[in-house]
């Protein structure tokens, strides 16, 4: 699978966040947008991903346009929603309707030191996110999206995650970030 953007450029009203991006990544690689804040990474990553529109430019995997073609993938930020009215263990049967699991849902919940009966609005916030992360590892994707993954985790939270990462070689997993112990686990970087 290969993703490519072709001069992507996006503008906020009359001002543009970033002009000119041209990438084309493969399956099998991790890879790092990193750039100062506010330089559009987490839009650019959206963008990557078919959340949003390029206000030039267009994004395809395999020459089809990203909003025309079927593929699997997540994407995981702090800000991204999950039920929290579901246990943790409703809420990874609920997502292993759409996805196939690669292991136990017990699995997934030991791996991540989370309790399988508590709602998930009763999590802290490290807790909510490797709540969300494990929809990244533990289910078959294409292309795992991650904006700033390890923010609100604590160091055991950064372990595992760092540890869940290394075990991907099949995906194509795009991280954006400004944090030098996520970046650095990149093969490549695209700079904004």
């Amino acid at each position: 699978m290969i993703l490519t953007g072709k001069n992507i450029g996006k503008k906020f009203g009359k001002n543009w966040i970033f002009r000119s991006q041209n990438f084309t990544l493969e399956t099998e690689t991790s890879v790092a947008i990193t750039g100062k804040n506010g330089s559009g990474k987490s839009t650019l990553l959206q963008i990557m991903a078919g959340f949003l529109t390029p206000s030039e430019g267009e994004v395809e995997i395999d020459g089809i346009k990203i909003d025309e073609g079927e593929h699997s993938a997540v994407f995981v930020g702090p800000y991204t929603e999950i039920i929290e009215e579901f246990t943790l263990k409703e809420f990874l049967e609920f997502h292993s309707t759409f996805k196939k699991n690669t292991c136990s849902i017990e699995e997934m919940a030991e791996s991540a030191s989370l309790p399988l009966s508590k709602p998930i609005n009763d999590f802290s916030t490290g807790m909510k996110q490797r709540a969300k992360l494990i929809t990244s590892f533990f289910f078959e994707n294409d292309i795992i999206y991650m904006d700033e993954p390890t923010s609100n985790l604590d160091v055991e939270g950064f372990e595992w995650w760092k540890n869940q990462l290394l075990k991907l070689k099949k995906q194509l997993i795009i991280i954006a970030s400004n944090d030098l112990q996520e970046i650095e686990l990149c093969q490549k970087r695209l700079n904004l």
